[in-house]
């Protein structure tokens, strides 16, 4: 039987492969497209609302991207590159709106305040810095900061509601937050595909085997999961937007690029309350700081959500040991993974990571009692009974080769090519669906620069993402357009969400 050819091959239907496809079918409706995914449905592992933060990440909040460093000031950087690369995907999913491919904005974007709350001397000093350093740049210049009771009272009533007077407490706030059911825009993304004559999705599919030919081309062996019956693709590009199965499937292909990689599973938890009265009460965000030796996913939030149209109430993530890459993966994914070219940065990362390794296994043994003590420090009133537990998604952070100790983790994401730019994956996590048009753009210009150079695709990307090849942390007027318009047709000034009672 002849090969199946087509222009791009998305492995994994996440919100990365949807993002991708999506400008893909934008900047050249000819292409023939295939999404191959292993499960039975669209967006149900990282992309899912209940596996990732849904928090729309812009860096309002999350104090792990504002680190402080040994001389005491605070580092903005990636708060605000988190920031402006937020406000890409707000532009790309106002045009999808504007011209019909995705439903009402209210479907899979709400506004939510964004909030960051501490206690205690040293993390308000902390809290109090972060303002300064953010608050005098336009990108945050909305932000708002509180030591006062009286004001947080206002701002989180649950929160506040039974704490000391005499304790000392810092917030900051920024009202147009949002929160986004990432998996459900997935999901909306791959059915606006589906409708283009040049768009294949296969779900329950998954990728055996990859080779590059001589022509440059990928010849992928795929496997039906219902009759075991294989069949080939030939693929000019293929992109690997798998979550945390981008790794394995990177090392199938054998590229140069992908030796040295190396991946540390992560887990989590959500306390999930199933008391509607008490989800009515609190309609914020509100992040703290993670314990130290935490990773970042672990960072403890009070966490409205709206997850297929219905208000919920999370707090967590409680992070937790594992071996699985994928939540419906094996428990010898990480033991697969280990090859020659990696096996001494993994064992340096094992290493020199041996306080992270006994945190994980420390969480994992939690009681409920001991879960819901921890929330109690965000809801003094929490009861045991109002609250479940369920699985949150699994995380690959990524380990690399790293000369003066053998090998580093990261908690970041990163794109990784092929030299040619026939071969793209996302390694990593945190901030991860919130960037995501961000972090597929710089795989189209890394992989199709040659299309890029040319004036067409110049002109759809920018009227698609209108800041593309601006600074919008440097273009103050231009920063204030965009929000305006992002925000009045995403509907991000409406006022008609639940409010605390």
């Amino acid at each position: 039987m002849s090969n199946k050819k087509v222009d791009v091959l998305l492995v994994g239907a996440g919100v990365m492969s949807a993002t991708l496809g999506s400008l893909l079918a934008h900047l050249d409706p000819s292409l023939k497209i295939v999404m191959v995914e292993r499960l039975s449905k669209v967006g149900q592992e990282s992309s899912h609302g209940l596996n990732n933060a849904g928090t729309g990440h812009a860096g309002y909040c999350e104090l792990n991207y504002t680190p402080q460093t040994a001389h005491g000031t605070v580092k903005i950087e990636r708060a605000l590159a988190i920031n402006s690369a937020f406000e890409m995907s707000l532009q790309f999913w106002s045009y999808l709106v504007e011209h019909g491919e995705l439903p009402s904005p209210e479907k899979f974007i709400n506004p939510i305040c964004h909030q960051s709350f501490v206690y205690g001397e040293e993390d308000v000093a902390f809290l109090r810095k972060r303002y300064a350093a953010l608050h005098k740049h336009h990108l945050f210049e909305e932000m708002e900061y509180s030591e006062d009771h009286a004001v947080l009272r206002k701002w989180m009533p649950l929160v506040m509601k039974h704490r000391d007077a005499k304790q000392a407490v810092a917030a900051t706030q920024v009202k147009h937050g949002t929160d986004v059911d990432f998996g459900f825009l997935t999901r909306k993304l791959v059915k606006s595909l589906t409708k283009r004559p040049t768009f294949d999705l296969q779900l329950s599919h998954t990728i055996m085997g990859m080779k590059q030919h001589a022509d440059g081309r990928w010849h992928v062996r795929v496997k039906d999961n219902h009759t075991d019956k294989t069949k080939s693709l030939e693929a000019g590009f293929v992109f690997l937007g798998a979550g945390g199965g981008a790794l394995p499937l990177l090392q199938k292909s054998g590229i140069p690029e992908a030796k040295g990689y190396g991946g540390f599973p992560v887990s989590g938890q959500w306390l999930i309350c199933k008391n509607p009265e008490v989800v009515k009460r609190h309609t914020s965000k509100v992040y703290g700081k993670a314990p130290v030796g935490a990773p970042p996913m672990s960072v403890p939030h009070l966490d409205a959500r709206i997850i297929d149209g219905e208000p919920s109430l999370l707090f967590g993530p409680f992070a937790s040991i594992t071996t699985k890459f994928l939540k419906e993966g094996s428990v010898m994914d990480l033991f697969s993974s280990l090859k020659s070219g990696n096996l001494k940065p993994m064992l340096a990362v094992a290493r020199d990571n041996r306080d992270l390794t006994r945190y994980l296994i420390n969480e994992a043994m939690r009681s409920h009692k001991e879960r819901v003590d921890a929330l109690r420090i965000f809801y003094a009133d929490a009861k045991e009974e109002d609250w479940v537990l369920a699985s949150a998604g699994q995380r690959v952070q990524i380990i690399k080769n790293c000369d003066q100790k053998g090998g580093k983790l990261e908690f970041g994401t990163e794109i990784v090519t092929s030299q040619d730019g026939s071969l793209a994956t996302l390694l990593g996590a945190s901030p991860g669906a919130s960037t995501s048009v961000q972090a597929m753009v710089e795989v189209i210009e890394r992989c199709f620069s040659a299309r890029m150079k040319g004036d067409e695709w110049q002109h759809q990307l920018k009227a698609m993402i209108p800041s593309y090849g601006e600074s919008l942390d440097k273009n103050v007027a231009l920063l204030h357009q965009l929000r305006k318009r992002t925000h009045s047709t995403l509907r991000m000034d409406r006022e008609d969400e639940v409010k605390p009672t």
